[in-house]
């Protein structure tokens, strides 16, 4: 295995992982990108693609299941990665139908299903916002019964905040189910818990978290998703109370789960009283430039990582991380006015990386001083919001 190279299969139904792509092949990887066909003129990094296919979704069975089974006819795929969200489920379903390592159906299930996940979780004495299925009305009643509103309904399998309905009464929960009808069973029902939210970004090998960075948003995302304003996150220090409790709920949570490699993004919350609680987890590097965050303080590129990650486990051999640093960063990004907008003003020397993306702005900032990097959110903050700042209406699923 070591004299020839390690073939990946990346799948894409979105523009996303093109650092994996490159990773991968400076590795000396084979890379074969499979994404939908709308997506053939995104800017790929095409020199290190080694084979660039098209379908026009990769979500149909069994024309997915086909398509790679015919691939396979001529070429080895040591491993199948993917690149979005969207595609975990996907993979895994390849995997099991090709017996190819990694995470398999059942497994995905609890990096993308929501209840799937919280279920595992609850099972594990990990603690979660208390919640039902919607399948058996009596079961809902009585759960309505015992816990008090807000709450909210989530898609089972969407990600991020898109499809989340706050509910106030047992009224208004009746009337969207109603409005739902036979989709209702691919959502669940949860008591809505005000509080911080908290992200880890993790590298886990043969069971084991190898690295993990905790970071803090500033507002939660589902209410920057629903009511607009500028997203932001930033890096906790690793020896504070808020670090420690989300890093050990954090290394439950994926022992729980039972995953073997990979990169994953997970979500909790800390409520008024300081009872904190998972929300979800994808096996993914985390989205809206997070990865940026992740290297400006600890100089490890998630997807790299990651490629680099994945070819050790399909070679057979040992994988360390090596962070070259230990600061702190935070990241701002918001929808904008401008189709290009101008960030020319933002030249304090601690912004290591501006976000290039048609009507977005965004920066990330680093520093040795944590509250530098605060005094700067707090600014920049302020200052987006006067200068870029668009808001739309969020979208209840992904765009096709």
């Amino acid at each position: 295995m070591a004299d020839q190279p390690v073939t990946i299969l990346c799948l894409a139904s979105y523009y996303k992982g093109a650092s994996f792509l490159k990773a991968a092949s400076a590795l000396g990887a084979h890379v074969i990108l499979l994404t939908r066909e709308k997506n053939a003129d995104e800017p790929w990094p095409r020199e290190s693609i080694d084979d660039l296919l098209l379908m026009p979704d990769l979500h149909k069975r069994p024309d997915i299941l086909y398509a790679v089974s015919y691939l396979m006819r001529g070429r080895r795929i040591d491993a199948i990665v993917p690149l979005d969200d969207y595609d975990v489920e996907t993979a895994a379903a390849l995997r099991e139908h090709l017996r190819l390592p990694g995470l398999g159906e059942t497994g995905a299930r609890y990096f993308r299903d929501k209840l799937a996940m919280r279920t595992q979780a609850a099972a594990h004495g990990i603690p979660v916002p208390p919640f039902t299925p919607v399948f058996s009305y009596d079961r809902l009643r009585a759960y309505m019964e015992r816990t008090p509103p807000p709450w909210v309904l989530k898609p089972r399998s969407e990600a991020g905040a898109m499809g989340i309905k706050k509910l106030h009464d047992s009224e208004a929960l009746w009337r969207k189910l109603d409005e739902l009808g036979d989709a209702q069973s691919f959502f669940h029902l949860e008591q809505f818990i005000p509080g911080e939210i908290y992200h880890v970004d993790s590298l886990v090998y043969e069971g084991n978290v190898l690295f993990a960075q905790p970071h803090k948003y500033a507002r939660p995302p589902m209410t920057v998703a629903h009511e607009g304003g500028v997203f932001v996150s930033r890096t906790l220090p690793h020896d504070g109370d808020e670090a420690r409790a989300i890093l050990d709920l954090n290394e439950r949570l994926l022992g729980a789960f039972a995953l073997d490699h990979g990169a994953t993004h997970a979500e909790f919350i800390r409520d008024h009283d300081g009872q904190y609680y998972f929300l979800e987890v994808a096996a993914r590097v985390g989205g809206a430039d997070i990865e940026r965050l992740v290297e400006a303080a600890s100089g490890l590129n998630l997807w790299g990582e990651w490629a680099r990650l994945e070819i050790a486990y399909a070679r057979g051999e040992p994988y360390e991380v090596h962070p070259s640093r230990h600061e702190y960063a935070g990241i701002l990004v918001c929808l904008a006015r401008q189709e290009w907008p101008d960030m020319g003003g933002y030249t304090d020397p601690e912004v290591v990386y501006r976000v290039h993306k048609k009507h977005h702005a965004g920066l990330v900032v680093a520093s040795a001083d944590a509250g530098r990097i605060e005094a700067l959110l707090s600014q920049y903050v302020e200052r987006f919001a006067a200068d870029f700042l668009a808001v739309l209406p969020p979208l209840d699923k992904a765009p096709t």
